[in-house]
């Protein structure tokens, strides 16, 4: 399953097209209940290094809450966010930001 969640610009709403990929890591770790994940929220470099910090975070706990109604548990689960002090890609234009508008599940 993929292991990063794309998301439009300003927002942490989780498309359908990653629900499969949610629906198998929820599968593995509701199996595997001894393993944790990190959820790494990012951004593009478009806004201000406290507000991006916000989105972040909002776009790792969409995730985690996804996976928490799948019955994922809340010790499985650490959402953090680096803004976009992490970028995947490099650049100034919509391709580059498109990859940046992420959330990368990690598992530990």
């Amino acid at each position: 399953a993929t292991k990063i969640i794309y998301f439009d610009y300003d927002s942490y709403t989780i498309k359908a097209e990653f629900q499969s990929a949610l629906d198998a890591h929820a599968r593995f770790l509701n199996t595997n209940k001894a393993r944790k994940l990190a959820i790494e929220g990012h951004t593009d470099e478009r806004g201000g290094r406290e507000y991006n910090l916000a989105l972040g975070q909002k776009r790792s706990e969409a995730v985690r809450r996804a996976l928490a109604l799948l019955g994922v548990t809340d010790g499985q689960i650490e959402a953090v966010s680096f803004g976009k002090e992490k970028p995947a890609a490099p650049g100034s234009d919509e391709s580059s930001w498109a990859l940046n508008r992420r959330a990368e599940i990690n598992y530990l």
